[in-house]
């Protein structure tokens, strides 16, 4: 194994726990930055260039019929094909915490649509399911089995927030480990269904799973309620004959009491596996090799790298697996940066260089990485375990471009055409600037509601004098779809009744008495 260190051009606060890599046709893709999207990247997704360990980023197209994703942290990812030979492939994205921590449950397919020298285009679609549909939540895993020529996807585990009714402001962010269901999830039909197995008696989250064919490997992982690691090693074997499917799973022995490990793929039948914690405040420097063979796991200790005395002394660590036997790893930067948020960042190489011509990867990998604060489980942000994705296949991508917000070389069409909403009639080929602040890009605002989408300012007839009030006052914004239902949302506002005086009576004017001369007198200049 060796560990060489690499340093980020620009940038690099964007790269925070929580990140998952994509890899299409040997580019790796970053996906799940800290914060939500700037105008420079509306897509959150940006081409990662590592070049004489230097590491560079490039913001990435949507399609115009993609949807809106939200930058995901700490979500569950894997590769989906039509079969376990099949060249094509794309990901599935579930669940992850958005920038306001909320959890999101949907579920995305991304694909690449179109690549060239200068351009890497991706599509985005959202997903609806039926059935048993898994709840909101986080530091889960997801992977794909086959079995008798079908495939079906396989979801297990993860984190949720507490009842509505169990919290209370002062644990409104208190999370709870989610049932230990496992979910077999059929995306050609649209369903779900929930499997409750009694192997399976206490929830786990950021544990590690490898599926292969028609099983899945489940190791460590953490506990919320008993506060443990588990040694226990899970074999989840799945059965889809023509009926309902067949769910078994047997306690196998061998096991590792770790939560937040990484695993990479060196061979078609070995795996690395790497980091993670023993327990809340000890890291786990020790390094295993895990062999599957004859429907067989076999886990032995392996030689570590040689860890820098950064690494050994840091609290936490996070990564992810960028596929051929490689993994980025970072570490917290020191408190006297610049940058206050940035990392440092290393590459760790588990095998030779004359093993990386070997054909590509097949196995499903998904994996689990962490920097939990000891003793606290409050779903802050950079305060919790994180997941990490082990499906790239490597990192040699083509010369690509530094991500800055001031270039705007490929800013103009990088998620500006996607279609806001039913109504949208932003078309890149016939589009003509609008308002007076527009130059080469339509003006987008962000909805609020939910997870946050943005829209077309002209779609949503908003006038210019009302936009540029929106972008200079703190207010949230909901485009036209979602106004009456966040106006249905909202808590009426208490009217204040205006106390008034009581009206005094009037009092009737007392006649005047006049004396029987003034009346004479009086009557005589009337006639006179």
């Amino acid at each position: 194994m060796s560990l060489q260190m690499v340093s980020t051009v620009s940038n690099s606060s964007l790269l925070q726990p929580g990140f998952s890599l994509l890899n299409f046709d040997g580019h790796v893709f970053f996906f799940g930055q800290k914060g939500w999207p700037k105008r420079s990247c509306p897509t959150g997704v940006f081409l990662l260039d590592i070049k004489q360990n230097e590491l560079k980023m490039k913001p990435v197209l949507f399609s115009k019929d993609s949807c809106y994703l939200p930058p995901l942290r700490y979500p569950a990812l894997c590769m989906l094909r039509s079969n376990a030979r099949a060249d094509e492939y794309q990901y599935i994205i579930h669940g992850g915490k958005t920038p306001n921590n909320d959890l999101s449950d949907k579920i995305y397919f991304i694909s690449l649509v179109s690549k060239t020298s200068k351009k890497i285009m991706l599509q985005c679609i959202e997903k609806d399911l039926g059935g048993d549909v898994p709840e909101a939540r986080y530091g889960h895993t997801i992977n794909v089995v086959h079995s008798r020529g079908k495939s079906v996807s396989v979801l297990f585990g993860g984190r949720s927030y507490a009842p509505l009714a169990q919290r209370t402001t002062e644990t409104w962010n208190s999370v709870v480990d989610c049932l230990p269901s496992v979910f077999l999830i059929d995306f050609e039909f649209g369903c779900c269904t929930s499997y409750i197995l009694p192997e399976l008696q206490d929830g786990l989250s950021f544990h590690v799973s490898i599926a292969r064919d028609d099983t899945i490997y489940i190791l460590g992982g953490h506990s919320l309620q008993n506060n443990i690691r588990s040694p226990s090693l899970y074999k989840l074997k799945i059965d889809l004959p023509l009926g309902s499917p067949a769910v078994t799973c047997t306690i196998l022995p061998g096991g590792i009491s770790v939560s937040s490990a990484i695993v990479t793929q060196i061979s078609d039948t070995e795996f690395v596996l790497v980091g993670g914690y023993h327990s809340d405040n000890q890291k786990r420097l020790v390094c295993n090799t895990i062999v599957l063979e004859d429907s067989k796991i076999e886990i032995v200790e392996s030689v570590s790298p040689e860890w820098t005395p950064d690494i050994k002394h840091c609290r936490m660590w996070f990564g992810c697996d960028m596929g051929k036997g490689s993994v980025l790893l970072g570490i917290p930067g020191a408190s006297k940066q610049i940058i206050p948020d940035a990392n440092y960042f290393y590459i760790l190489r588990c095998k030779g260089a004359e093993e990386d011509k070997e054909e590509e990867l097949i196995t499903q990998i998904c994996s689990q990485t962490s920097s939990e604060d000891p003793g606290d489980s409050t779903p802050l942000e950079d305060s919790e375990e994180f997941c990490f994705s082990a499906e790239a296949n490597s990192f040699d991508a083509d010369d690509a471009d530094t991500y800055n917000e001031d270039d705007e070389e490929d800013e103009s069409e990088t998620g500006y055409w996607i279609t806001c909403c039913a109504g949208c009639n932003i078309d890149i080929n016939t589009w003509v600037p609008f308002y007076s602040t527009e130059l080469n890009k339509p003006a987008m605002i962000l909805c609020s509601s939910g997870a946050g989408h943005w829209v077309h300012a002209q779609c949503m007839d908003l006038s210019e004098t009302m936009l540029l009030r929106l972008s200079e006052a703190n207010v949230k914004y909901f485009c036209n779809k979602h106004v009456d239902l966040n106006k249905g949302l909202q808590t009426p506002q208490k009217v204040l009744c205006l106390k008034k005086p009581p009206m005094k009576p009037l009092r009737k004017k007392k006649a005047m008495k006049l004396s029987t001369s003034t009346k004479k007198s009086f009557l005589r200049r009337l006639f006179e």
